[in-house]
């Protein structure tokens, strides 16, 4: 089982991963501003390594987000998940735009998509990936890694000092019952 103590271990495992790098680059053919492919597409894989999976755990969706506050209309999330299936057909790809979410989800306006990444409900989840302009991978961990190397789920900063926010992480823990899957996780609600 491989170990990974530092963000630079998990940016190594990304580019280890031919399926993930394909990701990233159908995800940077698109040239969004602040893209990111975040949440369990990154979350996943660590959690899959550190319990020696040798099987990719299924993906219910491959979150592609970007930041464009000069066009907040939905249909043009539609048209490039379009593209991207155009790319690569068997990846179930989201894409959101972080300009307009905050409305979805009842919150003030996200300064970019790190900021969202930011406010993600879990600190596990709150992950992206990117490639520079060079194909570098950078990795975004607003909260750190510890939590998702060391297999821990707690909620974020912004809902553990919004209390009212909390039943959605409570709810998301229940609904996806991430335990079934990866049987050394921890669940916190701190």
């Amino acid at each position: 089982m491989q170990k990974l103590e530092h963000e630079a271990d998990i940016i190594q495992l990304v580019q280890n991963d031919p399926w993930m790098m394909d990701i990233l680059e159908n995800a940077r053919s698109l040239q969004l501003p602040d893209w990111w492919v975040c949440a369990g597409f990154v979350r996943a894989k660590i959690w899959d390594t550190l319990h020696g999976f040798e099987e990719r755990t299924p993906l219910p969706d491959v979150d592609v987000i970007y930041y464009d506050d000069s066009n907040l209309q939905e249909e043009v999330e539609k048209d490039w998940e379009a593209k991207l299936r155009d790319l690569n057909p068997n990846v179930p790809w989201s894409v959101k735009n972080e300009a307009r979410m905050h409305t979805v989800n009842q919150l003030p306006p996200y300064t970019s998509a790190v900021d969202a990444i930011s406010k993600f409900p879990e600190t596990a989840t709150a992950l992206g990936l990117s490639l520079d302009p060079t194909g570098k991978i950078i990795l975004v961990a607003p909260h750190g890694i510890s939590d998702v190397i060391h297999v821990v789920l707690r909620p974020t900063p912004h809902f553990t000092e919004n209390p009212s926010l909390l039943p959605i992480y409570e709810q998301r823990v229940i609904k996806k019952n991430w335990q079934a899957t990866w049987k050394q996780l921890q669940i916190s609600t701190t």
